[in-house]
């Protein structure tokens, strides 16, 4: 980029004379020389997403003309704005909102209200986070996104960010999840002490997120695979969604095997429940010719009737924990940290031993 330059105005001298005045170039400059707006200029220089190549090539022509530069001391003039932004990529599993939640009451006692929005594709995740950096939120909290690590290090580069179940190593930004692997063990220990041997886990597909980086889904498969080789046994994964129709889907596919599995490991409580529908319309009864056991230890899997044997992981303390860490860089930390939680196996009514003609 060429040298930073100055455009020349005027101003009224003392006896009423105009003289010239040398100034910095403003991002409203480049603005008018690009012949585009404010708001397109600010995408181009933050590298946003949805940008033509005709747009960037205008907007850099100017930059370059005119010798802009971002000037990070007015930005921090206009203060704080005192708003969160939140990404949940998911309403309809229970889990994401349940986040939500620990996020909002962490923010309770303090001076930040959190603005949460939806979007469950990488393009749309993309659009609402560049939609809340436009509102000049503070910070970023991002629920499993399936974005690039680089690019999520790039928008950490200008806003504090925490970014829930990207497992990999941290950058610029902060990361909080899962012991996934030690869940996944506590899930196939417990179904191998009850006898079973006949094992299915629902998973998700990885998604390119960039060398290094998994979400959480990927790193509770890759610690069920290990675990079960370790006891013997061969991993049999099938790849759905986290939902109660990917669940449903998952387990109608596995029940139609020569050999159908004797437990059924699904990858979420809201997958888990299509499981639990599914094994209803083939008539098999849970626990005792299925077991099904979840991950998230959703409100709904305490309930009663549903009674699911599930690995908690702490949706309230999960959002509770990314707040703080997020209100940290926003008070002044820049190092990034990495904070790992610790799962639970909660057994309930949903496992049990798999019967003799299961396992003839």
């Amino acid at each position: 980029m060429a040298p930073e330059k100055t455009r020349r105005s005027t101003r009224l001298a003392s006896n009423g004379q105009a003289q010239p005045e040398l100034r910095r170039a403003t991002i409203v400059d480049v603005a008018e020389a690009a012949g585009v707006s404010v708001s397109a200029v600010s995408k181009v220089m933050r590298n946003s997403y949805g940008v033509s190549d005709q747009m960037r090539a205008r907007v850099t022509a100017a930059v370059d003309q005119l010798g802009y530069r971002p000037n990070a001391g007015a930005r921090s003039m206009r203060g704080r704005s005192f708003t969160i932004g939140l990404l949940l990529v998911d309403l309809l599993s229970p889990f994401q909102p349940e986040i939500a939640q620990g996020v909002t009451g962490e923010l309770e006692q303090t001076q930040f209200q959190d603005v949460i929005v939806n979007a469950n594709t990488p393009a749309r995740q993309k659009r609402s986070i560049e939609a809340l950096l436009d509102r000049q939120v503070d910070g970023l909290i991002l629920v499993s996104p399936w974005l690039e690590a680089d690019w999520i290090a790039k928008i950490a580069e200008t806003v504090p960010t925490v970014v829930i179940a990207l497992h990999g190593p941290a950058t610029t930004f902060d990361t909080v999840f899962h012991d996934h692997a030690l869940g996944a063990r506590l899930v196939v220990d417990h179904l191998v002490a009850l006898g079973h041997r006949n094992i299915v886990h629902t998973s998700m597909p990885a998604g390119d997120l960039g060398d290094g980086y998994m979400l959480s889904h990927t790193a509770r498969r890759n610690g069920f695979e290990q675990a079960v080789r370790e006891h013997g046994l061969e991993p049999d994964v099938i790849e759905t969604w986290y939902s109660e129709e990917g669940g449903y889907r998952a387990a109608t596919q596995a029940f139609a095997r020569p050999h159908p599995p004797t437990a059924i490991f699904a990858g979420a409580d809201i997958a888990a429940l299509g499981v639990l529908r599914a094994a209803e319309d083939q008539g098999l009864r849970v626990p005792d010719d299925l077991t099904v056991v979840g991950y998230d230890n959703i409100y709904a899997s305490t309930i009663n009737r549903i009674s699911l044997t599930t690995v908690d992981q702490d949706a309230h303390l999960t959002g509770r924990a990314s707040t703080r860490l997020l209100l940290e860089r926003i008070n002044g930390r820049t190092e990034p940290e990495e904070r790992v939680l610790t799962p639970r196996l909660v057994v309930r009514g949903t496992s049990g031993t798999p019967s003799a003609a299961s396992t003839s």
